[in-house]
């Protein structure tokens, strides 16, 4: 996967300063990892961990540019904090990095403040407490319970709530603000009242790679910040408009995240896209619950990408974590929810056991359940968690998702398109009232008098057997430049293969030729099963960017994704043409004429 990012080098200079680089290395796989400094002025630093070549993290995140894992230090007049670790694939470049920042200073280090526990954050907390006997690990409720489980050391801990404050001297008085579920259930932000800094963990970041440190070109940005947008904080939509609340009174210039550029010359305009977003979806009438277990086997993922798709169908979702959850904020979610998603939990854990209690207690016999396994090694059988609801008279959506290994991105695909059912399901109705409604008849007329070709847009790597492969008909179809080469297409939020479509992305344009389309177009327009094969019982072959092209396509262009603007069903997808070839030279592309304009 190609990096359009070069390497950060040796007191690289940016608009931020100046960039330390502590070595770059490559690991067996021939992977690049590399370790830099960058001082942020008023007592603090960042040590940011560049994983260049990562090309999966988290759910289906096809990352085109790595990732990073930034963590600060802050050097108080009289205490020294440290805002979260790193990964553990970093332990041997990371550690002594930071061992050299402290002892050039002469500082020992005193805290450890810990955003949130996933392991990508809080991977060497135990490597700090044991090279740094006396720190203090400090930490949400949560967070701290988590601790214990996860790093088996003894610590001194502090558990700390929103309003509390550690004091480091000359100013540096941080400030927590519990922020859960941003995007795990024990999450807080951490605010410097002398810097201005906001530590924010995985909120307003993003997974982009590059020596530069800071947001300096906001156009290389905008896409992957949605895009993690969308994955992981659209499914928290609610919280994240509480996590706004409590922060509007913080006079915050700069927002140290965890992953990503840090944002200095862009705050406010990317904090009101994060309002933006966040209180379009909260404000919907029909909302899913989506029930998972933190830190257990894959429960969280899974679930992530099963709201990913639910959201996609602009229906928004609360997640909550039956390990943690409040009895009563459960029942209160319960009561506001339209279907409930639950992934099995560890039949071992009395806390998920009595927030299953409640919850059947709860439940509505109009709403509907999705049940789906976590692959953790001790999940709760399903059949019998379907048999506990079926008691309580609700009717499953489906058959409970099973998880028979190590899930891939066939398995992720899976989840998510029943996540995208499921909504769909719930607001089908509504959904033909608007289109009917949404112009006149004459207006409706008018504009499909505006015809398109027939094409099968195809995308996913065919090349490997575990990877996700999409298709979908295609008509708003559009040359859109002539050096390079572009196209245009429209598709709609809600398809499975636009998460095959992002930036960076690869796909087939297949044209289908007059007179010869009836059979193909019969087989893809059908509506899929959630996960189901599109390609079973179609002619194709591998194109050369690794998507599929259909055997009978008259022509075949291969396009890869450079830019995506949104519009209000659809994403209006442009992609640059990098080949393509003519299979029957006397065909021309079929044509699509509609009646109206409601419907495609």
């Amino acid at each position: 996967m190609g990096i359009c990012c070069k390497v950060a080098s040796e007191s690289e200079v940016s608009q931020g300063g100046v960039v330390q680089d502590c070595g770059l290395h490559t690991t067996e796989d021939g992977r690049r990892l590399q370790v830099v400094v960058a001082d942020m002025g008023l007592d603090t630093i960042t040590i940011r961990c560049l994983d260049w070549d990562r090309d999966r993290f988290d759910i289906e995140f096809g990352l085109q540019n790595g990732t990073t894992y930034n963590s600060y230090l802050i050097f108080g007049e009289d205490k020294t904090a440290l805002v979260d670790s790193s990964h553990e694939k970093f332990r041997e470049y990371y550690m002594p990095v930071l061992k050299q920042e402290l002892e050039s200073r002469g500082r020992r280090l005193d805290y450890l403040i810990v955003s949130h526990t996933e392991p990508d954050h809080s991977g060497l907390t135990r490597d700090v407490v044991e090279t740094y006997p006396g720190v203090q690990v400090i930490g949400s409720k949560v967070c701290i319970a988590f601790l214990d489980g996860l790093t088996h050391v003894q610590m001194d801990t502090r558990v700390v709530k929103g309003g509390d404050t550690v004091d480091l001297g000359g100013g540096h008085v941080v400030e927590f603000v519990i922020a859960p579920n941003l995007h795990w259930p024990d999450t807080m932000f951490s605010y410097d009242h002398a810097s201005h800094i906001m530590f924010t963990c995985d909120a307003f970041g993003m997974h982009y790679c590059s020596g530069d440190p800071y947001d300096t070109d906001l156009k290389l940005l905008d896409d992957h910040y949605r895009f993690y947008y969308d994955c992981l904080m659209k499914p928290n939509a609610r919280s994240v408009t509480t996590a706004l609340r409590k922060v509007k009174d913080l006079p915050y210039q700069l927002i140290g995240n965890g992953h990503g550029p840090l944002l200095k010359y862009n705050v406010p305009e990317m904090v009101n896209r994060y309002q933006k977003w966040s209180e379009a979806t909260a404000t919907k009438s029909t909302s899913v619950l989506v029930l998972y277990s933190s830190d257990y086997g894959y429960s969280d993922r899974l679930s992530q990408t099963l709201a990913r798709g639910i959201t996609k169908a602009d229906v928004p979702t609360e997640m909550m974590d039956l390990l943690s959850v409040d009895p009563q904020e459960l029942v209160e979610a319960v009561g506001r929810s339209a279907a409930i998603v639950l992934m099995a939990y560890p039949s071992e854990s009395s806390e998920a056991k009595a927030s299953m209690g409640t919850l059947l207690s709860a439940v509505k016999s109009k709403q509907t359940v999705v049940i789906a396994e976590s692959f953790g090694g001790n999940d709760e059988p399903v059949d019998q968690l379907r048999t506990a609801f079926l008691g309580a008279g609700l009717e499953p959506f489906m058959d409970p998702l099973r998880v028979k290994d190590v899930p891939n991105e066939n398995v992720y695909q899976l989840f998510e398109e029943c996540g995208t059912d499921l909504a769909q399901s719930l607001t089908q109705k509504d959904s033909i009232a608007r289109k009917k409604t949404a112009m006149s008849g004459d207006v409706a007329k008018a504009l499909a008098r505006v015809s398109g070709g027939l094409y099968i847009v195809t995308a996913g790597l065919a090349t490997s057997s575990g990877s996700a492969k999409g298709a979908m008909v295609a008509s708003w179809v559009s040359q859109a430049s002539f050096e390079p080469l572009g196209i245009t297409i429209a598709v709609a939020k809600d398809r499975a293969i636009e998460s095959l479509m992002q930036v960076g992305d690869s796909f087939v344009l297949n044209c289908l030729g007059e007179g010869e389309y009836s059979h193909i177009m019969k087989h893809f327009l059908q509506r899929f099963p959630a996960g189901a094969d599109r390609f079973e019982g179609i002619g194709w072959h591998i194109a050369e960017n690794g998507s599929p092209v259909l055997d009978d396509a008259i022509a075949s262009i291969e396009c890869k994704v450079v830019s995506r603007m949104e519009a209000a069903d659809h994403w209006v997808t442009y992609a640059e043409v990098t080949n393509g070839s003519v299979a029957k030279a006397d065909q021309r592309t079929a044509v699509h004429r509609r009646k109206i304009a409601n419907y495609y």
